[in-house]
């Protein structure tokens, strides 16, 4: 059961009004204020709640008891009450003091950037273990503010009570049921992080390439896994509709099958409890013989989010380059651009080998994604001569499905086949 949902006082129900105010500092990475505010809104929207107003507050001197000014809080907390808005959103990171300092301040809950990604992954996570990581980033970010008490553990619900709980009561007990809790989860998610691995060796001795998608959250991930999959995973116009990975068969040119797999979406100042957290989800890219990073080519903040994804990467152990994992860029939803932007993007994709302009939503662009993935997996490809037995009908089955069969014959009691096959194929096929 959501925390929206709770049935007590003081819940907040889909539909709850507030305020999303974005903390201003300047952005070295030059991003746009007002599409930080819109993606603060989708955050906001992705678990029901009804943004009605967003503010932009420059800091010059952030204040360490309330984060802005006195002046802003008084604007905040006007605006607060004329929306008759039941919850803040501060678009930063906020102190424990900061949050409880504000919330007396506004007459209103308050929640931050970070709380608000969690409690999205709360109430989205649907395995076992999404379950587990979730928890825990949940419990280490709540475990050294407790700025009201933490509503208790063994109330079983989805979602993790930042917008609602208690009153400030058995403290103590509850940081100690804090730390009893999380030292259960991780033994928890040793155990799940093991099976997962022996699972992934597995996949890696079959002889099927693993392909990840990767991207900024809302960027079309799932669209395009659907498009190619003919699956019917969650694909709505929300930020993080996805949270667990989801793995589907495909075909490409030249190869009969391929493993692609769907993961969580990234975002700009994702909470570093749910990167630790999920990095037994990421290592499911890692292990991947290419990635696919889709990108919202309409967005005006693209190149941003570009960067955010490959420093999540990088922390993940993935770099471009000689030695690591082949990237393609897929730049989706050119049908959002304007006809001379799309021209621009175009020319500007045709000058680099690693870049494919689509739309995951019409289709455009799709099986030309798929040929470059094909080309990058049997990039490589060297010729082989082999002596197998005839009777071994699924060694020479794969070699048809897997490499280019150049020449097969009867050589004696053996069948002597030529076979053009990519590194990783023949890698594969020995391990047979």
């Amino acid at each position: 059961m959501s925390v929206f949902n709770r049935g007590d006082d003081d819940g907040l129900s889909r539909g709850a009004k507030a305020i999303v105010a974005l903390p201003d500092r300047g952005s070295a990475s030059g991003r746009d204020a007002e599409a930080r505010l819109d993606e603060a809104a989708g955050l906001a929207a992705a678990i029901g709640v009804d943004v009605v107003e967003k503010l932009t507050f420059r800091l010059r001197d952030p204040k360490p008891a309330t984060l802005f000014g006195s002046g802003q809080v008084d604007s905040i907390a006007t605006s607060a009450r004329m929306a008759d808005a039941e919850l803040v959103i501060i678009d930063g990171a906020l102190s424990p003091i900061q949050q409880r300092n504000l919330e007396k301040a506004f007459n209103t809950k308050v929640i931050d950037r970070t709380g608000l990604i969690l409690e999205i992954f709360g109430e989205r996570a649907a395995t076992a273990e999404g379950r587990l990581q979730v928890e825990l980033a949940h419990l280490d970010y709540q475990a050294g503010r407790l700025v009201r008490s933490w509503t208790h553990l063994e109330r079983q619900r989805g979602g993790f009570g930042f917008l609602g709980g208690p009153g400030e009561t058995q403290i103590e007990a509850d940081r100690r049921m804090i730390r009893d809790r999380m030292a259960k989860l991780r033994r928890e998610l040793e155990n799940v992080t093991r099976t997962r691995g022996l699972h992934r060796a597995r996949r890696q001795r079959a002889p099927w390439p693993v392909i990840a998608l990767v991207g900024y959250t809302n960027a079309g991930k799932s669209t395009l896994f659907n498009r190619m999959t003919g699956a019917t995973v969650m694909a709505e116009d929300l930020l993080f509709a996805t949270l667990d990975p989801t793995m589907r068969q495909i075909s490409l040119p030249g190869i009969d099958k391929a493993i692609l797999s769907d993961t969580v979406g990234f975002v700009s100042d994702l909470p570093t409890q749910l990167v630790a957290a999920f990095r037994a989800t990421l290592e499911e890219v890692t292990a991947a013989d290419i990635i696919i990073h889709v990108r919202d080519i309409s967005h005006p903040d693209t190149e941003a989010q570009a960067a955010d994804v490959e420093a999540v990467l990088a922390e993940i152990g993935i770099v471009r380059g000689e030695g690591g994992v082949p990237i393609i860029e897929a730049w989706n939803k050119v049908d959002l651009l304007s006809e001379e932007d799309r021209i621009h993007a175009e020319g500007e994709a045709s000058r680099r080998e690693d870049v494919v302009t689509l739309s995951a939503m019409t289709g455009e662009g799709v099986e030309t994604l798929a040929r470059a993935i094909s080309d990058r997996l049997t990039h490589g490809s060297r010729r082989y001569h082999l002596m197998l037995d005839p009777a071994d009908g699924s060694a020479i089955a794969w070699l048809h499905a897997h490499g280019e069969v150049l020449s097969q014959e009867m050589s004696g009691d053996q069948l002597a086949i030529e076979v053009r096959l990519g590194e990783a194929d023949w890698a594969r096929f020995q391990s047979r």
